[in-house]
């Protein structure tokens, strides 16, 4: 699969972090960083590259981690003090994006004071997805959509712009199904838009399919354009 060009670091490789890191490494660049050296060579194989380094102390970390990087990941379990000491050290690094994984609301608010933008709480979510699971057995039929399909988000390419979706011919020629628009001002959501529904500059799009598939569309865009112009598909509907 091609990568996006992403560059993301995931420190704290247990459960969720090892999980996390692999699952990105089928995209984009992953480094992953753990005090642990058996827990490195566990992941070695599964990421561009992996590292045994201590995250609290900041000259190791400056060193393998720049302001370069798209995000990291601080999913550091064992120890509060050493979360809150990665972040701290992320923050004075540069890295534009930093998602953390907190294990309490005092957790998340320390966390977010020094810097990071987004915080994860893996067990909290999980319960809630398996709450709806259970209070609503029938969506079991759906939900889990096989190990090749996923509902992702995508920025709508240019090729799309201005276009409605009848002629984009979206299922036909991506196999894809967009079962919602979300609009730029953050307060227009689309759901199960019509097919003469035109797409917007920054439309993103909620689609249906094969990831492979999917990722096409966000990744190819110069090869997406030619599908798009071919069999008088190259004027705006």
């Amino acid at each position: 699969m091609k990568k996006n060009g992403r560059r993301i670091c995931v420190i704290g490789l247990g459960h969720f972090g090892a999980g996390l890191a692999r699952s990105l490494a089928r995209h984009c660049e992953v480094l992953a960083l753990d005090s642990n050296m058996q827990r490195v060579n566990a992941i070695a194989d599964d990421v561009q590259r992996a590292l045994c380094l201590d995250a609290r102390d900041q000259a190791a970390l400056a060193s393998v981690v720049s302001s370069d990087f798209d995000e990291a990941v601080v999913s550091i379990g064992e120890s509060l003090e050493a979360s809150i000491l990665c972040t701290l050290h992320l923050v004075r690094i540069g890295v534009p994006v930093i998602r953390a994984k907190a294990d309490s609301a005092d957790h998340a608010a320390i966390l977010r004071s020094i810097g990071a933008k987004h915080i994860v709480f893996p067990e909290e979510e999980a319960a809630e997805r398996l709450a709806l699971q259970m209070l609503n057995p029938n969506l079991l039929d759906f939900i889990p959509l096989g190990r090749e399909y996923r509902v992702m988000d995508i920025v709508a390419p240019a090729a799309f712009h201005g276009r409605s979706l009848v002629s984009l011919k979206i299922r036909n020629r991506f196999g894809l199904f967009v079962i919602a628009i979300k609009r730029q001002d953050g307060a227009t959501f689309i759901f199960l838009p019509g097919p003469d529904q035109v797409i917007e500059p920054g439309d993103i799009l909620v689609m249906i399919g094969k990831e492979n598939d999917i990722l096409r569309i966000r990744d190819e865009p110069e090869a997406i354009a030619r599908t798009v112009a071919a069999n008088g598909g190259n004027s705006p509907s």
